[in-house]
């Protein structure tokens, strides 16, 4: 299923006032990060983070945004999610600046790229689309837990995961090749693993500390240019722009569930849990089952991260 047509979310009358909150979007110069920064701008909050490798796009993206939310207080952080000394730079510079975080979406990503790995040595697609993410929520915890302790707080971490969690290896997650370019599966497998990690990952930090909202979303099929990098196939490339296009959505309409995950009210939502557009929540066989592998890779991940001195 692509879309809830029951449950119909209208950002201009259910994003509520965001006044005196902070906001970290990735990916935020394009697709759906740019439009979600765009919604959440209109709403006043203190400041949003529009974190991006490039800053030029990035900053043509904030002078596009403030076309329509001209006092909007959007700041361009620089980050690369391949790269964790650039994600733990962008962590300090943001902690320079704030003593709290309200919201936090982790939507860059890349999508069936080549074989490849990140500067940290992960497989290109499993590091950038997990390991990124998970190093700036994990080095961002304590801020995010201070923010949920203090009162009338309503923190919210948001995992922009994929439907394609499904085509992950039968296996699962292949943590023990994940250094490695792994090219024995196919690049639709590796981002699917991608996908799945980060839709466990949710679930472990739901279970750390309850009081923080900490979900994955799946955005529907939406027509972005996330597919335009090379792909292995060139025949694939044509299948994916078929399909998707016959049954694809625009960016705004695209953007909506993870709008809708940034202020949802916790007590409504299975904390940790994978939701399909709008608010549906995906009860498939990944989701309900291996609870084993998501603390297996809870644990792996943090392994991971103190190897490399960074928790």
């Amino acid at each position: 299923m692509i879309f809830n047509q029951d449950k119909v979310f209208s950002p201009d009358e259910q994003i509520p006032d965001l006044s005196g909150k902070v906001v970290l979007v990735t990916g935020g110069n394009n697709g759906l990060g740019k439009e979600t920064v765009t919604q959440l701008a209109k709403h006043t909050p203190a400041r949003i983070y529009l974190g991006a490798r490039n800053e030029e796009k990035a900053k043509a993206a904030i002078a596009d945004i403030k076309k329509e939310s001209p006092n909007a207080n959007i700041i361009f952080l620089k980050i690369d999610l391949a790269s964790f000394s650039s994600i733990a730079k962008a962590v300090r510079v943001f902690l320079s600046e704030n003593d709290r975080l309200d919201i936090l979406v982790n939507n860059a990503g890349i999508f069936a790229t080549p074989p490849g790995l990140t500067e940290d040595g992960y497989e290109i697609q499993f590091g950038t689309n997990y390991m990124g993410p998970a190093l700036l929520t994990k080095l961002l915890w304590p801020c995010l837990e201070k923010t949920a302790a203090a009162p009338g707080s309503d923190v919210h971490v948001v995992f922009v995961s994929s439907a394609l969690h499904t085509v992950a290896p039968k296996e699962g997650l292949i943590l023990s090749e994940n250094k490695t370019t792994l090219e024995r599966i196919s690049t639709m497998a590796r981002y699917g693993q991608s996908k799945l990690a980060e839709m466990y990952f949710a679930r472990s930090l739901a279970k750390l500390d309850p009081t923080i909202t900490t979900i994955a979303v799946h955005p529907g099929v939406v027509r972005t240019g996330i597919m335009d990098g090379p792909m292995s196939n060139s025949i694939f490339r044509w299948l994916i722009r078929f399909v998707g296009h016959a049954a694809s959505v625009d960016v705004p309409t695209g953007t909506l569930n993870q709008l809708w995950a940034c202020t949802v009210s916790r007590g409504t939502i299975t904390n940790g849990g994978m939701y399909y557009p709008v608010g549906k929540e995906f009860k498939g066989r990944r989701a309900a089952s291996d609870e084993d592998m998501v603390e297996k890779l809870y644990l792996w991940t943090e392994s991971q991260f103190r190897e490399k001195g960074l928790l």
